[in-house]
C-alpha cells in the first residue's frame, strides 16, 4: 500500500491533468476539504503546471511520471483525457497511490473491471468522481420513494443536455474519447441505477453521430429493470441546458430540476405532483464535489486503519455495471446524422 499520513492530518493530493472540470470543481473541492490537500500538480506542459499550482498553491510538477515518483503524494487525482484514463489509473495504483479518477473511469467496461481489480489486489481506494450521487438531495427523493411517497415506481426518466461546446474542445476529438454518451450519457445512466438498482437492459438506443468529429453529440437510451420499470435517459451537447429526473409513481410523479450539476449554493426543489394537489419540497444547498472528495478521503482513512475498504465491492459492482451499460448503449444504438451536422 502507498504511503498514508498520520490520521490527524490531511490526504496529501497530487494532481494529473491541468482540466477545466479540475480548476472549476474538483480542485477548489481539495484544496477547501479538511481533509485533504493539494501537494502538486502535474502536467505535461510546463507553463500549465505552474499555472495551475500558483492558483492553488502548490507545487507544479512538468510530466506526470514525476509525480507519481513522490514519495510525499498519498493519493492522485486524475484528470486527463477520457482515452488516457485507464494508462494513468492504472499506473498510480501501480505505484502505491489511492485514485480519484474524473469520470467516466475508463472508455470501455473491461478496462474498468480491470483497474477495479488492480486496487482491490493492492489495497488501495480507487473512486470515480462522478459527484452528483454525493449530493443529499438525491438521499432525500430515495428517502421518499421508499417512504411510498409516489405509490410504486413505475418509470424513471431522466437527461443532462447543455449546448455545443468550443470546436477545440476535447470531446469533440474520437481519439481521446469524446462524444456525449460518456460526458453526458454516464449521469442519467447513473441516475437510473440509483433508484432501480444495477440489474438493467438495454433495450433500445439512438446516437446522433456529427459528421465533422465523428463523436456522438446526442443520444437517448430505453432500459428495462428485472422488476418491471422502465427507465428512459437523453443527454447531448447540442441542445438547450437541461439537467433533470422525472420519477413516476402509481400515486404521485416526483421532478428534480438542476438534477446533476447543482450550484454549491443553491438549494435542490423536489417537486411532488398528484392528481388534486403538488408540493414542493426545498432541501438544504451542498457543494457535491465536495462531498465526492470527503467520501473518497474517508475511504483512505479506512482502509489505512482496517486495511479494508469497505465500500469497494458495491462501488465496483455499480461502476464496472455503469460502463457495461454505456458500452452497450454504443454498440446496439441506431446512429443518425443530419446533414448541417449537430
Amino acid at each position: 500500500m502507498g504511503t498514508t499520513t498520520a490520521s490527524d492530518s490531511p490526504l496529501r493530493v497530487g494532481v494529473l491533468g491541468a482540466s477545466s472540470i479540475a480548476a472549476r470543481r474538483t480542485l477548489p473541492a481539495l484544496r477547501d476539504v479538511p481533509d485533504t490537500v493539494v501537494a502538486a500538480i502535474a502536467s505535461r506542459e510546463r507553463e500549465k503546471a505552474e499555472r495551475f499550482a500558483a492558483d492553488f498553491d502548490c507545487e507544479a510538477v512538468h510530466g506526470y511520471e514525476r509525480l507519481l515518483q513522490r514519495d510525499d503524494i498519498d493519493a492522485v487525482y486524475v484528470s486527463v483525457p477520457n482515452s488516457l484514463h485507464h494508462t494513468w489509473v492504472n499506473a498510480a495504483l501501480e505505484a502505491g497511490k489511492h485514485v480519484l479518477s474524473e469520470k467516466p473511469l475508463t472508455t470501455g467496461a473491461a478496462d474498468t473491471g480491470a483497474l477495479a481489480r488492480v486496487a482491490a489486489e493492492r489495497g488501495l481506494v480507487l473512486r470515480e468522481n462522478l459527484a452528483f450521487v454525493h449530493h443529499g438531495l438525491h438521499r432525500r427523493v430515495a428517502e421518499l420513494v421508499a417512504q411510498g411517497r409516489i405509490g410504486r415506481l413505475r418509470h424513471v426518466d431522466a437527461a443532462f443536455c447543455f449546448p455545443p461546446l468550443p470546436a477545440h474542445d476535447v470531446r469533440y476529438r474520437p481519439e481521446l474519447g469524446g462524444g456525449a454518451l460518456l460526458d453526458a450519457g454516464i449521469y442519467p445512466v447513473r441516475l437510473a441505477q440509483y433508484f432501480l438498482g444495477d440489474d438493467l437492459t438495454v433495450a433500445g438506443a439512438v446516437l446522433h453521430d456529427d459528421p465533422v468529429s465523428g463523436v456522438d453529440v446526442a443520444g437517448s437510451a430505453v432500459l428495462a429493470a428485472s422488476a418491471g420499470q422502465i427507465a428512459t435517459v437523453g443527454f447531448g451537447f447540442v441542445h438547450t441546458y437541461g439537467s433533470r429526473y422525472t420519477l413516476w409513481g402509481s400515486e404521485a410523479r416526483l421532478t428534480v430540476d438542476r438534477a446533476f450539476t447543482p450550484p454549491a449554493t443553491m438549494a435542490p426543489v423536489v417537486r411532488i405532483e398528484e392528481q388534486n394537489r403538488t408540493e414542493e419540497l426545498v432541501l438544504p444547498a451542498e457543494h457535491q464535489f465536495a462531498g465526492s472528495v470527503a467520501a473518497f478521503a474517508a475511504a483512505v482513512r479506512e482502509t489505512a486503519s482496517t486495511g479494508v475498504d469497505s465500500g469497494h465491492p458495491a462501488w465496483a459492482a455499480t461502476t464496472v455495471r455503469t460502463a457495461e451499460l454505456l458500452d452497450s448503449i454504443h454498440k446496439s444504438a441506431v446512429r443518425v446524422t443530419s446533414a448541417e451536422g449537430p
